[in-house]
């Protein structure tokens, strides 16, 4: 399976904070535990030349990881187009955290995929809805998160085709957290979790959850679209 980890790696240039927790990028955090799953794994950011995405990478994904947070609007809107018909191609999709606001996932949902906020060290608990879906394999009843940013409801997504996951915060707000949706041949993933001064993406559970998330949204379209023959002879 190729895999590519697509990242901003801002935050951990310029937060000191972020750098501590993943020195080597949030990227890199994600790729190491899927390279140990035996994926083939290769990492791209925001500032290389198309954003690290060019034709050929995209051509050959299986699966493409996003995590953006600030610099949502610095991604040029062809590329994040391109990606979208990728998408609809039949490339799978995972989400992660703040993507929920990139214009790669807007475009896919079309909708304003807002919601509210919060930064202030709350316990999360993610609760598996679930229990029979791959995406939870080899998870337990809930996932327990020490701190993490609070996201709450409403987020303004389409009903998802199947929801996973739904947070519970300390402050009392809830949120789904783990939600998945079908678009043309492609599959998508969207996975809460993960804000970046929080070492979230080494906690064993939710690495779990984007190996079986990643393994999931790949797919091999079967049905063909356009012109086609008839089946049955239309000469007898």
């Amino acid at each position: 399976m190729n895999v590519v980890v697509w990242n901003e790696y801002r935050h951990e240039k310029e937060n000191p904070a972020v750098k501590e927790v993943y020195p080597e990028g949030i990227h890199e955090t994600l790729a190491t535990f899927l390279r140990e799953d035996g994926m083939n794994v290769k990492t791209v950011t925001l500032d290389e030349p198309e954003h690290g995405l060019t034709d050929e990478l995209l051509q050959e994904t299986d699966v493409l990881v996003w995590w953006g947070h600030k610099a949502h609007e610095e991604v040029k809107d062809d590329i994040a187009e391109k990606v979208k018909q990728r998408v609809l191609d039949g490339m799978g999709l995972v989400v992660l955290h703040s993507g929920h606001f990139s214009k790669v996932f807007k475009k896919l949902m079309g909708t304003g995929c807002d919601l509210k906020w919060r930064e202030a060290d709350e316990r999360e608990r993610l609760w598996v809805v679930d229990p029979t879906h791959p995406i939870t394999e080899g998870i337990g009843e809930y996932i327990e998160l020490e701190k993490e940013e609070m996201y709450g409801e409403h987020f303004d997504i389409p009903t998802p085709d199947e929801l996973i996951f739904i947070s519970w915060f300390e402050g009392g707000e809830v949120f789904r957290s783990g939600a998945t949706f079908k678009r043309g041949r492609g599959k998508i993933f969207y996975f809460r979790p993960g804000h970046e001064t929080y070492p979230t993406y080494h906690n064993e559970d939710i690495k779990q959850v984007i190996k079986n998330g990643v393994r999931w949204a790949k797919n091999t379209p079967t049905h063909v679209y356009g012109n086609h023959k008839p089946i049955e002879n239309l000469d007898k």
